[in-house]
């Protein structure tokens, strides 16, 4: 890629600029007890907008070989997926997947060709993990017209076993599940993909290697409400929304399509379900349109912006060896990635509208009394638009630093702070202040009068009761103990609403907290909490409190 020196400047310069705007993260929570760290939203590439489904090893190895080049992985890219058009349906007698060996041949001595290994340790090889696709139909997304080649049976349906089995023995890291199929059969998701998670973790325990699962319904049956923990296993993410673009690959008939705004925005809004987001459950906004043709600069920074504050997977869709120097800095900017991996793994609310098209969202972080803001201005004129200390959970009259953090500018205010935002454009900002005293709470005594009924167990609640509110959202950080090797789960139902699955990693000897976020909908100290488990032993719950 060439570039030329003032560029370059500009992107060393903004680079310099954000690395003083990540926040460090603070070992333990307020009242001492250690944070447990939860995996981070994951960070990569993929293969379907830029190259349809007609993929082979040469675009992979290239694209591969540009994510180390141009610093993407040194940010914390990691992930290289293949997209559908890897396989073309084709089966032996014995039902197992065979693979075109000309699109993917031997890459080494001793390599067979037409093993998808060989790709894998391609990958590997450079410090990348490697991701793959299927379908849970009989058929994935190549059928639909205009979208490439026209490939049948190339999903997993009635191989499940033998297909996630073999994706472990080829060393993939990830595994996209897609819909196409589903759909077209008509098939209940929630059904299929717990399924699937029980095939995912048979593979897992057979190989000993682990499978981050991907789950693409595309949020037609509202996956947040059943996807974590679908079939006992740790579903990592779940798309909550259709496709922002159709494939748009380079000298291709359709190399003129353009990547829409308001269909990324419409992702945005669609991907917001805060309640389910956490400890290391994930909506998945679909993969980014940042660097493909259509978008602005402008547009590309509020894209970014956009899916930093919401904690979503970053998933490059453009062709990496054309990105410019501007997109390259926007993709690598270290304050906004520190926004999305954050360690508490939540997501942006909009906690407020001043006006139409005015809105504050706020993603609160790990360090204490820190919080991302992002002021969005939706309309066709300049706009002010004002964040208040009450808005964003931090005590009002005290003073906070505020930071951009696309240009690192600084200022100090107190109470709340305006900003005045172009139209169709969004400031992206740091707070950091003075967090609203948290409250403590235990459970209230078991029927039996026991002092405290500190487990869920299989048919029995642990409730906490008049749970006082000061917005319509808060942080509320669970201290437990789980002395397992493994995530032990619960369920969490605030004032009734429809219930969260919530894992607790292990704790080690001693006790830890997880962080999750419930939407208050009682003013004052009226609400509850109630968490449950449907299986033995779930976590041992001690307290919690709300920020």
């Amino acid at each position: 890629m060439r570039t030329n020196s003032k560029r370059m400047r500009t992107l060393l310069i903004a680079l310099c600029a954000a690395t003083f705007l990540i926040p460090r993260l603070p070992g333990t929570e307020p009242g001492g007890v250690r944070q447990i760290p939860v995996p981070l939203p994951p960070m990569g590439w993929s293969s379907w907008n830029s190259f349809s489904n007609t993929i082979d090893v040469q675009i992979i190895m290239a694209q591969a070989k540009a994510m180390v080049a141009n610093g993407m992985q040194k940010a914390g890219y990691q992930y290289m997926n293949i997209d559908e058009g890897w396989w073309l349906g084709k089966r032996d007698a014995d039902g197992n997947i065979v693979v075109d060996e000309k699109a993917w041949p031997a890459l080494a001595e001793g390599d067979k060709p037409g093993d998808m290994a060989n790709i894998v340790r391609f990958i590997h090889g450079l410090g990348l993990k490697a991701g793959i696709y299927t379908d849970a139909g009989r058929d994935g997304c190549s059928l639909y017209p205009d979208l490439g080649p026209m490939y049948f049976n190339t999903g997993s349906e009635g191989h499940y076993e033998q297909d996630f089995l073999q994706f472990a023995k080829w060393g993939f890291d990830y595994v996209k599940v897609d819909w196409c199929g589903g759909a077209r059969e008509n098939l209940d998701p929630a059904v299929q993909y717990a399924e699937i998670a029980r095939a995912i973790s048979r593979a897992e325990k057979a190989t000993g290697h682990r499978l981050y699962f991907s789950i693409c319904e595309w949020g037609v049956q509202s996956p947040w409400t059943w996807a974590p923990n679908v079939g006992g296993i740790e579903a990592d993410v779940w798309r909550t929304s259709g496709d922002i673009v159709d494939p748009i690959v380079a000298g291709d008939k359709n190399s003129t399509r353009k990547a829409s705004f308001q269909n990324m925005l419409g992702n945005f809004d669609q991907g917001i379900h805060p309640a389910a987001q956490h400890t290391g459950f994930y909506n998945d906004l679909d993969m980014m349109v940042i660097g493909m043709p259509g978008f602005s600069d402008t547009q590309n920074r509020v894209h970014m912006s956009l899916w930093a504050i919401s904690g979503a997977p970053l998933l490059v869709g453009a062709d990496l060896a054309r990105l410019s120097p501007e997109t390259l800095s926007m993709l690598i900017n270290p304050g906004v990635l520190s926004v999305d991996q954050d360690a508490l793994g939540l997501q942006a609310v909009k906690v407020a509208e001043p006006a139409k098209g005015q809105e504050v969202w706020v993603k609160p972080l790990a360090k204490s009394g820190t919080r991302a803001v992002l002021l969005q201005n939706r309309t066709s004129a300049m706009q002010e638009i004002t964040a208040g200390w009450k808005d964003l959970g931090l005590t009002p009259g005290t003073k906070a630093t505020v930071r951009n953090l696309w240009t690192g500018e600084e200022n100090t205010s107190s109470d709340s702070f305006a900003v005045k935002v172009p139209p169709g454009d969004a400031t992206f900002l740091l707070v950091l202040g003075t967090a609203s005293p948290a409250k403590i709470y235990q459970p209230e005594k078991a029927p039996d009068g026991a002092s405290k009924a500190r487990m869920p167990c299989p048919g029995c609640d642990l409730r906490f009761t008049s749970v006082a509110s000061r917005a319509s959202w808060a942080v509320v950080r669970i201290k437990y103990f789980n002395p397992d090797k493994a995530s032990r789960f619960a369920e969490l139902r605030v004032n009734g609403q429809t219930a969260t699955r919530i894992g607790f990693p292990p704790t080690g000897p001693n006790p830890g907290a997880v962080a999750i976020q419930a939407l208050l909908d009682r003013q004052g100290e009226t609400n509850t909490l109630v968490f449950s488990s449907d299986r033995d032993p779930g976590p041992v719950i001690d307290s919690i409190s709300v920020e």
